[in-house]
């Protein structure tokens, strides 16, 4: 990738979105469409995310997280744009 075609967004999953395999979900869909970055549980039920990559590629992860896995009810999925950090790998995070 090309680092000055990479973007950065910081994605919000809110709904029924712990307990359901929504990380793991995130992990194997980021990889595949070969973005960096991070996801983690937040101690208030939601689930945050890191992606970095192709605007493109960005988006389709995103259009992703409003459905997640099948077990997931996503209510709202809120996304901010943020500088990357050229991350390396895609990960949970257990740290939220």
């Amino acid at each position: 990738m090309n680092q000055t075609n990479i973007i950065g967004v910081k994605v919000l999953i809110l709904g029924k979105v712990q307990g359901v395999g929504y990380r793991q979900w995130t992990v194997r869909k980021a990889r595949e469409l070969g973005l960096k970055g991070w996801v983690r549980n937040l101690s208030n039920g939601h689930v945050e995310a890191t992606f970095e990559g192709e605007k493109n590629i960005i988006e389709q992860m995103i259009k992703s997280c409003h459905t997640g896995p099948s077990n997931a009810r996503v209510t709202e999925v809120i996304v901010k744009t943020k500088t990357p950090d050229f991350l390396e790998g895609f990960e949970i995070k257990f740290d939220g």
